[in-house]
């Protein structure tokens, strides 16, 4: 890596061969979280809102390797991800474009998110000015959350002037909605709301106001609109920009903003590496956003998948398999899997080790 330390290689290899186990445990079924002790994964039929990670997982692999067997597993993997595209959920993002944009110029997995942004874009309102957080998942369907963004903003993009549009309006919305009470007083992130017609948005109780994955989630977003010239027009670029800086500043982190508390408010209680991974990918995208902050945000960005490597990553000399992220926490408030392996945790530090690497282009994943 360029800001010192070891170079990506041990570490992505590690997880590349991590991936090649879980695919023969898992067989058909899609891996969520992962035991810390025995790397035991519970799995879901349909992959739930984190399916899509797992068949970008595939696709990494087929990448590194070159071999057409991983080709094909990582293109049967995405096929199944089909019927999210009816789904009303604005999880589609996470799902159809984490599934399908690291496949590159596979035909099938490009067709399948021409679908699916075409269907998230039939569910956007114009009247609230967001894609709906949906149904599909349970719970009340008039929401908006900052992880129905990540995804959803270059799938909707990439549906011509509509669909870009659509994406800056719900960007912009999220922004005002979960950084509205920012404005000169740091950092207060709402990560969801709710809509109601007489009171109109309310904020929710959970996830609380100091998730980490929240703000890692937003960021990332907000990364991905600066890549791209019809989302981040001069003045929309300028507060994008601002709300990059806010979102990513360190003040709020400990160990140096390196891997953060799953709860903001409950610094002792446990890390979440997923988040970090997340932040990671979207410090990679800012870095190649022209601007005084390009180099501060790759140094940290390397500097957190370093920290991933060395110190939450299995190795060969490990009781546990190699190759797992540990310390990922799904659902601290529930006390759900707060230290274990997580599929998107996964796939995000893979993501930015192959950037670094050079087997991805970071812009367009």
């Amino acid at each position: 890596m360029s800001a010192g330390g070891a170079e990506p290689g041990p570490a992505l290899a590690a997880v590349m061969a991590r991936v090649a186990v879980t695919a023969e445990a898992v067989g058909p079924r899609f891996p969520l979280y992962a035991d810390p002790d025995d790397g035991r994964w519970t799995t879901t039929g349909r992959g739930s809102w984190t399916g899509g990670f797992w068949a970008g997982l595939l696709w990494l692999r087929a990448r590194y390797t070159g071999d057409a067997a991983d080709r094909r597993a990582a293109a049967a993997c995405t096929a199944r991800l089909e019927p999210w595209v009816r789904a009303d959920t604005a999880t589609r993002g996470l799902i159809l474009w984490y599934g399908t944009a690291p496949a590159g110029d596979d035909a099938e997995a490009a067709e399948l998110r021409g679908r699916g942004a075409r269907a998230v874009l039939s569910a956007y309102d114009r009247e609230l000015g967001l894609v709906p957080w949906g149904d599909a998942l349970g719970g009340p369907r008039m929401l908006a959350r900052v992880d129905g963004v990540p995804g959803t903003v270059p799938l909707l993009a990439g549906v011509g002037p509509q669909g870009a549009a659509a994406a800056a309006a719900h960007l912009h919305r999220h922004l005002d909605l979960c950084l509205g009470a920012s404005r000169g007083r740091g950092l207060l992130l709402r990560p969801a709301l709710r809509f109601d017609a007489a009171a109109g948005w309310q904020p929710c109780a959970d996830p609380p106001p100091g998730w980490s994955r929240g703000r890692a989630w937003l960021l990332l977003a907000v990364a991905d609109a600066l890549l791209r010239p019809d989302l981040a027009m001069p003045g929309p670029a300028a507060r994008l920009a601002e709300a990059a800086e806010l979102l990513s500043a360190e003040g709020e982190f400990p160990a140096a903003g390196l891997v953060p508390a799953a709860d903001a408010a409950r610094p002792d209680g446990p890390l979440d590496t997923s988040a970090a991974a997340i932040t990671a990918v979207a410090l990679l995208k800012l870095a190649r956003v022209p601007g005084p902050r390009a180099g501060a945000y790759a140094y940290r960005a390397e500097a957190i998948l370093r920290r991933l490597a060395e110190s939450h990553l299995t190795g060969p000399d490990s009781a546990r398999p190699p190759g797992m992220l540990l310390d990922g926490c799904y659902d601290a408030g529930k006390e759900l899997a707060v230290r274990h392996e997580l599929v998107w945790g996964d796939f995000f530090l893979a993501l930015g080790l192959a950037a670094l690497h050079g087997l991805v282009d970071i812009t367009r994943v």
